[in-house]
């Protein structure tokens, strides 16, 4: 059986890497709070998962992994998975939605705090009474700490709302393995930053990336990403196709992801040692990106938690 993506997935990744790489630069994330997001709108990415009636391309989500990871690759700021994954199952009538002209947070089941609820001009609220639709002139937010400057998180109140149909859970599922896709282009990125930079720090009159201990480092990183990356593409697989083992897929793959990324974060920063920190070095951006994704719709350890019980439970079953 062939598990490859397909030309025209690994096109749209293509695509999306060079849209970002032009317009959301290291350097833009210093100044701008959504760069490269009016260019991509430009190529429909946040009407991908759509459906055709609502001016949507009704692309599965592993049809849109590799893009994402791209997204993540490049720290992209804003509710990117919000917007693009859960907007689409949660408010895909919303006018507008396709053409990236609406943006849209989530506050769903296991969360605290919506992200990026600043640039939300719809907010998608979980409660005990189901799905509320919160308009941006009815939501009152309150900041709080996060560790991503990048990415900000919000308490949310609001007056009015709108009820919404269906359940937050398969929209949960879904973000989850989004965010997923993201942390594993994250790790790639720290993956590729820090192998560049061991191959010019010098240190006893040698390149640091040719001494043993540091190359066991970096290898332990790649692994763990590309042990990560197969349970985020069985995981969106799981969910396109509503497998049985859906919840158990999904939660090993954001336990692998988070791991991995937090893995690579924790061995650039040893490789670049104390100028990882600063703020004239790009790569905090992706240290904090790595850190906050992680935390995101779960930690690990809950996801590694939900994992251990459907073991236990029995759950053994392989692909499909």
């Amino acid at each position: 059986m062939n598990f490859a993506f397909t030309d025209e997935q690994l096109a749209l990744a293509a695509t999306v890497r060079d849209v970002l790489r032009a317009h959301c630069p290291p350097a833009a994330l210093r100044t701008e709070r959504r760069p490269g997001w009016e260019q991509l709108a430009a190529l429909g990415f946040f009407g991908l998962l759509l459906p055709p009636e609502s001016d949507g391309l009704g692309l599965g989500l592993t049809d849109v992994l590799p893009a994402l990871e791209e997204t993540g690759r490049a720290c992209l700021p804003g509710p990117v998975v919000e917007t693009a994954v859960a907007a689409p199952y949660l408010v895909a009538g919303t006018p507008k939605l396709a053409s990236g002209a609406v943006c849209v947070s989530v506050l769903l089941p296991g969360q605290a705090y919506a992200p990026d609820a600043d640039l939300a001009d719809l907010i998608v609220v979980a409660g005990a009474d189901g799905l509320r639709l919160v308009a941006k002139e009815s939501v009152r937010l309150t900041p709080r700490p996060g560790m991503d400057p990048l990415r900000p998180i919000f308490e949310v109140a609001f007056d009015e709302s709108e009820r919404l149909g269906g359940a937050a859970g398969p929209a949960l599922l879904r973000v989850t393995v989004a965010t997923a896709a993201q942390l594993i282009g994250v790790a790639r990125e720290l993956l590729a930053v820090s192998v560049a930079y061991a191959r010019v720090r010098t240190q006893f009159g040698a390149p640091i990336g040719s001494f043993q201990a540091v190359k066991h480092q970096l290898a332990d990183v790649a692994v763990a990403v590309d042990f990560a990356a197969p349970l985020v593409y069985r995981a969106a697989l799981a969910v396109d196709r509503a497998a049985a083992t859906v919840e158990r897929d999904v939660s090993a793959a954001k336990a692998a992801a988070g791991e991995a990324a937090t893995l690579a974060a924790r061995v650039a920063l040893q490789a670049h040692g104390a100028i990882g920190y600063t703020e004239e070095l790009d790569l905090r951006f992706w240290l904090a990106r790595a850190w906050s994704l992680s935390a995101a719709y779960g930690t690990t350890a809950v996801h590694r938690e939900r994992l251990r019980t459907a073991v236990m439970g029995g759950d053994l079953r392989r692909y499909p």
